[in-house]
């Protein structure tokens, strides 16, 4: 009877073993993960982003070489780093227990645009003042206009990154990425190291509790939370704006609109029942940096074949062209953000606009609502219709 029991139990947590880090998420599950995960982090320090921990790297980097006379933020101290650095260790430790962590090495072309990609992506970035993540999606979700502007830049952007895409294809030849898996013996260690990681992140958190920083163990928790969910279901916002111009598919889009809709909609309640500043968030560049900055982040994540989010989660996956992407948008977007700052030209970029401030709350609500259902539903006539298919 014993026996038996243990045996049941064995076999019901190897299922859900399998379930949780061998099968991949479905993409709408993940969109809802995201959406209540980006509220946490709103309600836990504030709207969450990635591009100021390019930043931060980039300025470091710089500053390792003598460039720069303030010494940067430290890495350690500084949220939106801890956020991101978590999504890159819970997409590794994902990798690690699925056991599908191997080295990828892209051919020439392949490494070429990753770095030209990262250029681009961290000048957008500093345009739009944030990337898919700040400018877009976190943006659109505190009813800042510059997030529907950078929207439309990114998919300006994408459908002339595609056009290049397309070219390539007809004219160019390339080697495949080359894969270079570990050996038997390692691939059975994998899910070991993962969960040694994450009793490292879980002993992190109460090591900043002790030293009465919760606020940024909490950032780094939630940041390792998103990138365990962004991995197990492969969702990158590249997608949402390359996938229905390329071969139609709208899935990616329902996913955005979505998870748009739930942070949207759990921003206002936020906001409306002053839990935080009606107008935090809304600090971005509209309309003339949302709109360029878009574009040029657009055309960037095509060609790097990620966003600032998912270049992290690749990496943590071993796409090692990815950590040159990750080294140019550091670089590129310290060396222009620097730039602008000491020229003092933020201002002609434009400002924050918050919609509810012009409109009301009782015409933003429902406006916001049918806007991104009415993205979905474009998406969907065009996978049917292929419209603005170009493959």
């Amino acid at each position: 009877m014993a026996t038996s029991f243990w045996s049941s139990l064995k076999e019901e947590a190897r299922r859900n073993y399998i379930a949780i880090f061998e099968q991949e998420w479905p993409t709408w599950l993940a969109g809802i993960f995201l959406a209540l995960l980006a509220l946490l982090i709103f309600l836990w320090k504030g709207p969450w982003g990635v591009a100021a921990s390019y930043r931060n790297l980039g300025d470091w980097m710089l500053f390792a070489v003598g460039i720069g006379d303030e010494r940067p933020h430290a890495v350690w101290r500084h949220p939106v780093v801890l956020t991101s650095g978590g999504l890159l260790v819970g997409a590794f430790v994902s990798a690690l227990m699925s056991r599908q962590f191997k080295i990828h090495r892209a051919p020439p072309l392949e490494v070429v645009k990753a770095a030209v990609g990262g250029v681009l992506m961290g000048a957008g970035a500093v345009l739009a003042a944030g990337c898919n993540v700040g400018g877009f999606y976190t943006a659109a979700a505190m009813f800042d206009m510059s997030g529907v502007a950078m929207m439309l830049g990114l998919m300006i952007g994408a459908w002339i990154g595609l056009r290049y895409l397309l070219w390539e294809m007809e004219h160019l030849r390339q080697r495949g990425v080359e894969q270079h898996p570990p050996g038997e013996r390692v691939l059975k260690l994998q899910p070991f190291l993962g969960g040694a990681v994450i009793v490292a992140v879980i002993a992190s958190f109460y090591l900043y509790s002790a030293l009465d920083l919760t606020d940024l163990g909490g950032m780094l928790f939630f940041g390792f939370l998103i990138g365990l969910v962004m991995h197990r279901s492969r969702f990158c916002f590249v997608r949402a704006f390359r996938c229905p111009f390329m071969t139609g598919d709208a899935e990616m889009v329902k996913v955005v609109a979505m998870s748009l809709i739930i942070y949207g909609m759990g921003t206002a309640a936020i906001k409306w029942l002053w839990y935080q500043e009606p107008s935090m968030g809304v600090n971005h560049n509209f309309w003339i940096g949302s709109l360029s900055g878009g574009v040029i982040f657009g055309v960037g994540m095509l060609f790097a074949g990620g966003c600032a989010s998912s270049t992290l989660w690749r990496v943590g996956e071993g796409q090692t062209k990815m950590v040159l992407t990750m080294v140019t948008f550091a670089l590129t977007n310290s060396l222009l953000a620097g730039w602008i700052e000491r020229n003092e030209l933020g201002g002609a970029l434009g400002e924050g606009v918050f919609i509810p401030e012009s409109l009301t709350w009782s015409i933003t609500i429902p406006s916001f609502l049918i806007f991104f259902v009415f993205w979905a539903f474009v998406a969907i006539w065009n996978e049917k219709s292929e419209t603005f298919v170009m493959f």
